[in-house]
């Protein structure tokens, strides 16, 4: 009987890593071995965790600049501790947050050129965790909106500009939170838990609406992203340590879509998704593969495309903005593969010998303009994210969304006030003085 191939315009898609000079070499990445990408990347630049002494850093490359890496690269230095995760603004290029284990989300701005020296002052800090922050999530409608987790168990959304918590959706997660990700109209955010449940939060009603136990049965970690407005999709474990991954309807996460066993590999799956051609990434912590799908709405839902195969492992990897892909080349996607010291995009392309721009593979992408105000969107308002053309000759009205970070006052005290707080200081260093002398005095009677 004649085998029967699935027909597929991304059937034959393949990956090809940069050249070298177009790599970034000698890069000292973080050995920290908390679960995120470890990168981010927009398109002017690739952020990457480095590894530092004395407090947490990262370096923002330019795409322009490639090749080895100068050993005195100027870095974002400005925490306590170890940076965990790093997630750069969808609305503007030269904005990137940055979450660490000093318990702080911090906001920075990349000068215009690049960075030239080290940068320790954030343009805004986020303070209201009570144990280290492991994941960011700018949301991609509402401009100035990032969803943070920490170890606390907390979810929290923020309004960087003003540096306020507009929402906190405390003691619904029983354990660490593994990763969260927003829904495509920002409205809905969805988390992955060590308590092996998946959540969908209402964040602007404070509550879950939607959850499932044992999503994933194993005890290492989870992820979920969102495939399109009406999937969800999550990575894991099986008891017997399998890597599997399931699909579930956000309306009800009673019954799973489609379940399916990858391999035995130690390394979480790391899921990115393009929701312009229904394209499903799969890259392996520890391994060198990154598996591709086609996402369809017939059962089973997720087609095996092919793989793209390395003898070398990825600690982490992030996708590209479609916006910055190369169209004449058929580009269909762009991940950054991230090594022990080594930064290799890999170009995915579908095979065509036309010139012609091809419409088909390439239907109008996420923007990267905002469709609401921090403001409309606390007030409850929805809507969808904005799209363009990557036609060749479509000119883009490029808007410079800016930010001007509201910096927090500190509260200054009355003369009344500064007075009472004098008097009690001076109290204070008159009790401690009689209770030194005093213990003086006992001193010289013991020795006496």
């Amino acid at each position: 009987m004649s085998r029967v191939v699935r027909s597929s315009k991304f059937r034959h898609v393949f990956g090809t890593v940069f050249k070298k000079d177009q790599c970034f070499d000698d890069v000292r990445v973080t050995r920290n071995a908390w679960d995120t990408d470890l990168a981010a990347a927009n398109g002017k630049y690739v952020a990457v965790i480095y590894e530092a002494q004395g407090g947490g850093s990262f370096a923002v490359l330019p795409w322009s600049v490639g090749g080895k890496v100068d050993p005195k690269l100027p870095l974002i230095s400005g925490h306590k501790s170890v940076v965990l995760d790093i997630d750069w603004n969808p609305f503007n290029d030269d904005l990137i947050a940055s979450a660490s284990e000093d318990c702080t989300v911090k906001i920075w701005g990349i000068p215009s050129g690049g960075m030239t020296k080290t940068m320790d002052t954030p343009l805004q800090t986020l303070n209201g965790h009570k144990r280290k922050v492991g994941s960011i999530r700018f949301n991609p409608v509402a401009n100035n909106i990032l969803a943070s987790t920490s170890t606390d168990f907390a979810v929290k959304i923020w309004d960087i500009e003003k540096g306020d918590t507009k929402f906190s959706i405390d003691a619904q997660h029983s354990d660490l939170i593994n990763s969260c990700d927003w829904s495509p109209n920002g409205a809905l955010l969805a988390t992955s838990c060590k308590d092996k449940k998946l959540r969908i939060i209402d964040p602007r009603g404070n509550k879950v609406v939607q959850e499932v136990a044992d999503a994933h049965t194993g005890i290492k970690g989870s992820r979920c992203i969102w495939l399109g407005k009406d999937r969800l999709f999550s990575v894991g474990f099986t008891k017997s340590s399998e890597r599997d991954f399931s699909l579930w309807d956000p309306r009800n996460l009673s019954t799973r879509l489609s379940t399916n066993i990858v391999d035995s590999s130690s390394g979480i799956l790391m899921p990115f998704y393009d929701p312009d051609v229904n394209m499903l990434y799969l890259a392996g912590k520890g391994d060198g593969n990154i598996r591709y799908y086609e996402v369809v709405d017939e059962a089973p839902y997720i087609f095996f495309l092919s793989e793209f195969k390395s003898n070398t492992p990825q600690r982490g990897a992030c996708l590209v903005p479609k916006r910055a892909l190369n169209v004449s080349d058929c580009e269909i996607a762009r991940i950054v593969k991230v090594g022990t010291s080594k930064l290799e995009p890999i170009s995915f392309q579908v095979p065509r010998k036309s010139d012609i721009f091809q419409d088909d593979i390439y239907p109008d992408c996420y923007a990267g303009e905002p469709a609401l105000t921090s403001n409309e969107w606390c007030a409850g308002k929805d809507a969808e994210p904005k799209k363009r053309s990557l036609a060749p000759g479509f000119v883009a009205k490029e808007k410079v969304v800016e930010f001007n970070p509201v910096q927090k006052q500190e509260a200054k005290l009355s003369e009344e006030d500064l007075k009472k707080e004098v008097d009690r200081l001076t109290n204070r260093v008159a009790f401690l003085e009689a209770e030194l002398i005093k213990k003086d005095a006992k001193i010289k009677e013991l020795q006496g």
